[in-house]
């Protein structure tokens, strides 16, 4: 069977601008998360994980635009940019490029922004991204929620495996906007401190934004020292509600078993699990029921939302990298906020940055997302 590889990556973010600040800043449990004061997209105060505008648009006017840009489009521009010099590929019919977002450029539809409201389309999104870069094909745009980043990956492995493409970029990418914090402060998701996932003192959900890429390339030469191959990934739909998550753990448990089938491994063999962890009480308590059905309830986990917050459309990509770097650097970093455990199940949580006592070989990947959309990828180093 042919062989995909997750290779050369990059993270714009509110901990630096690309993957190894980022994972640096990991490493010695720095949080972008700060309190927000902001009135004109949300009346009360709220944690949450921004990028610099100052810092971004110096970043992107290096790469001397000649049209004006949204926000979002010039954080995945910048991100990008890096990737496909990387690369060093010709940007032909046999190269690829797929978007993940949840909401894309919705904030074109705020009153006060610049744009023609239309700019919030995502096929509109796709063609600048393509137009910046020249890409003969265009965009493919993966829109499901909050396992947008994740499904990406398969998906692109899946284009490769079906001799669509023999590499294709992905990028990721979500803004906080007043839309998207009104709706889930109407759930009182929102939590107006640090947020904990898995924690028994969780108070719910901060919102980052981040924009994340990476090359997934059916090549094994030319790949960044922290490249990884995929052995396996699944999604599955547990269509249980269009906001609460299936209190079976049913399509995230459907969806481990299946990535675990395809990479042809066992539960004993996933050296730890890089989880979705919102902090909010009913998917926290969805994921442990699911890893214990799974059986993998003792290998370690983490969830990186006390870092950016939940980064939605982008979260799985940025978590992905985080991973790729976590085997190479043969480091576990820490579940930050997590302090007693707050979920009915039991999960071996990482407390503290460590070193494991063997290397690192495997990693799982998981994801779930409004309507009831879960996602899985188990990752192996190449060395």
């Amino acid at each position: 069977m042919n062989k995909t590889y997750v290779s050369y990556n990059n993270i714009i973010s509110s901990l630096g601008f690309d993957s190894e600040t980022v994972v640096e800043n990991i490493h010695n449990e720095i949080s972008g998360l700060k309190l927000i004061n902001n009135q004109a997209i949300l009346p009360e105060s709220f944690y949450s994980a921004l990028i610099n505008t100052g810092d971004l648009e110096n970043a992107f006017q290096k790469l001397h635009p000649n049209q004006d840009y949204t926000r979002l489009e010039k954080m995945m521009i910048t991100a990008l940019h890096k990737v496909i010099n990387d690369s060093n590929l010709e940007l032909n019919k046999r190269v690829g490029l797929i978007i993940s977002t949840t909401k894309g450029n919705i904030d074109a539809l705020d009153d006060n922004n610049s744009f023609p409201k239309d700019r919030s389309y995502l096929d509109v999104l796709g063609k600048a991204i393509k137009n910046f870069f020249n890409f003969e094909n265009d965009a493919i745009i993966v829109s499901n929620a909050c396992v947008s980043g994740v499904l990406a990956v398969g998906i692109a492995k899946r284009f490769i495996l079906q001799d669509v493409y023999d590499h294709v970029f992905i990028v990721s990418g979500d803004v906080v906007s007043e839309f998207i914090l009104s709706g889930f402060n109407s759930f009182q998701a929102l939590s107006d401190k640090p947020c904990k996932p898995y924690d028994k003192n969780r108070t719910g959900i901060n919102i980052g934004e981040v924009a994340a890429s990476a090359l997934v390339t059916k090549n094994n030469t030319n790949l960044a020292e922290e490249a990884v191959e995929i052995l396996g990934e699944s999604s599955c739909n547990d269509a249980n509600h269009i906001s609460g998550p299936s209190r079976t753990g049913e399509g995230l448990y459907r969806s481990i078993q299946s990535a675990m089938k395809q990479a042809k491994i066992s539960p004993s063999e996933i050296d730890f699990i890089s989880a979705h962890g919102t902090a909010t009480l009913f998917n926290d308590e969805m994921e442990a029921i699911a890893v214990n059905r799974c059986n993998i309830q003792n290998t370690p986990l983490n969830s990186l939302k006390g870092y950016f917050g939940h980064t939605l459309g982008a979260s799985g990509l940025l978590e992905t990298i985080i991973g790729m770097h976590s085997l190479k650097n043969n480091t576990l970093y820490a579940s930050k906020g997590f302090e007693t455990l707050g979920v009915s199940q039991p999960l071996n949580v990482i407390k503290q940055t460590t070193k494991p006592t063997k290397p690192l070989q495997t990693f799982l990947k998981t994801a779930s997302g409004f309507g009831g959309c879960n996602t899985a990828i188990i990752y192996k180093t190449l060395t």
